[in-house]
């Protein structure tokens, strides 16, 4: 059988490639799974999707209708599927529920220091053979305070890597960890930690309950001088609210490894066509902001788990088995 991927990038095709080899062919696409490129999957039972790929009712149908029975995304993320429309069609859907932690923590933690140092300020001078330290000052983490929304696995991995920089450490989750709690984390209510944080830092899910978790008020609250690090989706963040505050000269850096609009611009070369965007277009030209194209995940140990563990949902979804990564199980025959 062959298998279909979408969205594959050039690092990722010979690893997918090698980890299916002996089991099923893979043919690797580097289009994204939308409307327009759903009919390719047409012949093909089952096809992987990435993160960015587009599920919706219009695309499933047409998945479906093509001959699709089964879904394996290259992600933990969901929410770019419509799972209530996968069960009324019949497609099975699978994720990736774990991978490595410490890939998106200690990005997280980058994008904290890039901009609490401003690096890429000072990088793209010394280009320039500029030299000079003006507007570089940043701050010692040691003795600051870091909030920490969301202490699963990737938080619990942040955590330590803030208790290790000698920081006071601020929680906040519908369940504490234990682990987090030895570091001598303190489990506060959200406007507590908001107000009291000089790095926030979220890891939570997107769901209903934390869309634009940190919205307009949630800025507000923040001190002027705090620092905003998203590595988790871009949904939890309004970011036109963000903007706002920007404008307004406040805080001292925001660095965000994902976007509530990426879909159709991340992963993507716009660099000839432009992006109409408004927004991201205005969010980038502040000096105190790094934005990425959503890698923090992109380390080569976590992507071959990824991998890893899209294979072996293939090979249980063939042998008839349910598996710990199925959203919408297989349709009895």
């Amino acid at each position: 059988m062959e298998i279909l991927a979408f969205g594959v990038q050039a690092d990722e095709k010979p690893m997918i490639e090698k980890a299916f080899a002996g089991h099923h062919d893979v043919r690797c696409l580097d289009v994204f799974l939308t409307e327009d490129t759903a009919p390719i999957a047409a012949g093909y039972e089952i096809i992987s999707t990435s993160v960015n790929a587009s599920l919706d009712h219009r695309v499933l149908q047409t998945l479906a209708a093509g001959g699709t029975q089964m879904i394996a995304q290259r992600s933990t993320g969901f929410n770019n599927i419509d799972l209530e429309v996968a069960e009324r069609l019949g497609l099975t859907v699978a994720r990736v529920s774990y991978y490595s932690p410490y890939s998106v923590a200690e990005f997280a933690w980058t994008l904290a220091m890039a901009v609490e140092r401003r690096i890429v300020r000072a990088s793209n001078r010394t280009r320039d053979f500029d030299f000079r330290l003006d507007g570089l000052m940043g701050r010692d983490m040691r003795g600051r305070t870091a909030g920490v929304l969301g202490t699963g696995k990737i938080g619990e991995a942040f955590a330590r890597i803030a208790h290790g920089f000698g920081m006071r450490l601020l929680g906040w989750d519908v369940a504490e960890n234990p682990a987090c709690a030895a570091l001598g984390m303190e489990y506060v209510d959200k406007d507590r930690l908001l107000a009291e944080a000089d790095l926030v830092s979220l890891h939570v899910p997107l769901l209903p309950s934390t869309r634009h978790i940190i919205d307009a008020a949630a800025l507000k609250a923040m001190k002027d001088d705090a620092t905003l690090i998203n590595s988790s989706r871009g949904g939890l963040v309004d970011t036109e609210a963000l903007v706002t505050e920007l404008r307004a000269g406040r805080f001292t850096g925001v660095g965000l490894d994902v976007y509530e609009a990426e879909a159709g611009l991340f992963f993507l070369d716009k660099s000839l066509a432009g992006v109409e965007d408004d927004t991201l277009a205005r969010l980038v030209t502040f000096p105190n902001v790094v934005v990425t194209s959503h890698q923090a995940y992109y380390t080569t140990d976590a992507v071959g788990q990824i991998i890893d563990a899209t294979v072996q949902n293939v090979l249980d979804h063939l042998a008839g088995r349910r598996g710990e990564n199925v959203l919408v199980p297989r349709t009895a025959s």
